[in-house]
C-alpha cells in the first residue's frame, strides 16, 4: 500500500511516499517487537532480566524528621525488550491515593553503549520538564548504579537495581549532600511478578 501526505505549512511543499507493509498493518513482531531474545544475552541482559509485569510496593523517608519511613501508593512497573535487543523500555504506572485517579505515567528508554559499557537512559513522565538523561553501569556485585545527569533534580541522587530474584527484585534510591562521600536512601521499593 502506498500513502501520500502533503504538507504546504510555511510556504513550501513536501511530499512524502511510504510503502506500509505487514509493521504497519499492526503486526509487532515484523519488527522484532514481539522478541525478547535479544534483551536476554549479552550486556543487554543487565536490564533484560527485569523483564516482565511487576507490582510495586513503596516507601519514602520522612522530610520532616529524616527517620520515619511511611508506605506509598504503590505502582506498576512493565519492562519490555525492544526490537529483540536494541533497548530496553519500561513504563512507570503509580498509583494514586486510595480513592484518587493515577497521578500520570512515565517511561524510560534504556540503550547499552558498547564503547563506553554503560547504559544511556531517557526518561520522560506526565507534567515532566522534558527529557531526563540518565547514565548507569552495573558493578561487581551485579548492582546496576544509575546517577542522574540533568536536567538538574534537586541535588545529586543514585538509583540502585539490585540482582532480580524468582521472588522479584529491590530498588532505592539515594541523595547526597556531601557531593558523593556518603550516601543516604530516600525511597526505596520492592517489585514481585503481577499475578
Amino acid at each position: 500500500m502506498i500513502r501520500k501526505f502533503t504538507n504546504t505549512a510555511a510556504g513550501f511543499l513536501v511530499a512524502a511516499t511510504i510503502s506500509m507493509g505487514a509493521a504497519a498493518d499492526g503486526q509487532l513482531e515484523d519488527v522484532l517487537m514481539g522478541s525478547r531474545e535479544g534483551c536476554m544475552s549479552g550486556p543487554v541482559e543487565q536490564f533484560g532480566r527485569y523483564i516482565g509485569d511487576w507490582d510495586i510496593a513503596d516507601e519514602g523517608l520522612s522530610r520532616e524528621d529524616g527517620k520515619t519511613w511511611s508506605p506509598g501508593n504503590g505502582a506498576r512497573w512493565n519492562f519490555t525488550c525492544v526490537g529483540n535487543g536494541i533497548a530496553v523500555q519500561d513504563f512507570w504506572m503509580p498509583n494514586g491515593p486510595k480513592g484518587s485517579p493515577p497521578p500520570g505515567v512515565g517511561t524510560n528508554l534504556r540503550i547499552y553503549n558498547p564503547a563506553t559499557e554503560s547504559w544511556q537512559i531517557a526518561w520522560t513522565a506526565t507534567n515532566s520538564p522534558g527529557l531526563g538523561e540518565i547514565t548507569a553501569k552495573m558493578n561487581e556485585a551485579g548492582e546496576i548504579i544509575m546517577h542522574w545527569k540533568k536536567p538538574p533534580a534537586g541535588g545529586p541522587r543514585r538509583i540502585t537495581f539490585f540482582p532480580p530474584t524468582a521472588e522479584g527484585w529491590n530498588w532505592k534510591m539515594e541523595m547526597t549532600r556531601d557531593e558523593g562521600q556518603t550516601w543516604f536512601a530516600v525511597y526505596r521499593m520492592k517489585a514481585t511478578p503481577r499475578q
